[in-house]
Parts: structure tokens; sequence; C-alpha cells
């Protein structure tokens, strides 16, 4: 597995190409976590979180563009506060 900092910065350069779309319909993503099963932990806010097109976001749109900078992601999750540690 490629430097564990090299990989969440590139997560984060993805989220940052992709912040746009979410904003422009009154949303927003936070990293939260990469995981060492290379599970990829977000949090969708603002309208994101409750939408109900948010998990076809989460996997056509944040989990594909992440995959295709990172291809050893597993899988893209989208966490809620009250289930954060």
């Amino acid at each position: 597995m490629e430097n564990k900092t090299k990989i969440i910065n590139t997560i984060e350069e993805g989220l940052e190409k992709l912040r746009p779309f979410l904003q422009a319909d009154g949303g927003d993503i936070e990293f939260i976590e990469l995981t060492e099963e290379m599970e990829v932990k977000v949090r969708l806010t603002g309208a994101c979180e409750t939408c109900p097109m948010s998990l076809q976001t989460l996997r056509a749109g944040v989990e594909h563009t992440l995959r295709s900078m990172v291809p050893d992601i597993k899988t893209v999750t989208n966490v809620r506060f009250e289930t954060l540690d």
C-alpha cells in the first residue's frame, strides 16, 4: 500500500474537485477517515445529508472519482456524526 498520508492527500484533492458540484445543490462533503481496509469514510452535509439521491451521489460520483484517483480504495461510506466514535 502506498504511503497513507499520500493517499489521504489524494482523497482530499478528489473531494475538492467534487465539492463545487455538491455545494451548487446546497450540500458538501467532509473526509473522516481512511481505514486499514482501504475504506474511505466521508460525511455528506447540508442538503446532501437528507437528499434521497445521496447514495447515488456517493457511489456514482464520489466513489467513482476517488477510485479513479486511488485504485486501491475498496469502498466509500457515508457516516453521520452520531455513528462516529
